[in-house]
């Protein structure tokens, strides 16, 4: 299957595929719907916020960051939450995702979202090679209140990013001026 790229560099999802080809193809649009919204903005733009929101593109970043270790790492994959998360205490600071961000590089933020994606890609590679029922696999959540599966887990994953794309579309275009679609 040929892969078409948009004119901002995002693979259009399948209109003519199977259930698994098509919920990766939304996801990896919405990831790279993220990743063209936040391309070619300085440290400070990434830090700015569009009052009376707090809200940065920079902390978008480092929330789907943590949205993907969350949900691949932890849920899925059934591992213990990876650095920095397992170290953070998020009793004191529920947030503390967002409030982290601007001490870091746009660089760093893009770097660390970029290599938990690609973790998160090589798990659901693994597991839908290794089993044919891996999409209705189901995995504990919420600290084991409750099970998800991995499909679950794929739309949830779209919502996600589309529902913050929403947000970085307003915050680039009070940056810039430039607007999405």
């Amino acid at each position: 299957m040929d892969v078409v790229i948009d004119d901002q560099g995002r693979p259009e999802p399948p209109t003519s595929a199977g259930e698994l080809d098509t919920l990766l193809g939304f996801l990896d649009f919405q990831r790279a719907t993220l990743e063209w919204r936040t391309r070619g903005l300085g440290d400070d733009q990434l830090r700015t916020p569009h009052p009376p929101s707090t809200i940065t593109l920079a902390g978008l970043l480092h929330h789907l960051t943590y949205v993907e270790d969350y949900w691949f790492a932890t849920v899925v994959a059934e591992q213990p939450s990876p650095e920095p998360w397992a170290s953070v205490d998020w009793t004191s600071d529920p947030d503390w995702e967002w409030h982290a961000a601007p001490t870091k590089s746009g660089d760093e933020l893009r770097a660390f979202w970029a290599s938990r994606v690609a973790a998160s890609n090589r798990l659901v590679g693994r597991l839908i090679t290794a089993d044919a029922d891996a999409l209705d696999r189901t995995h504990p959540a919420w600290g084991g209140r409750g099970a998800v599966s991995l499909r679950w887990v794929l739309v949830h994953m779209i919502e996600e990013y589309a529902r913050h794309n929403g947000h970085a579309d307003l915050l680039r275009e009070a940056i810039d001026g430039e607007t999405g679609e």
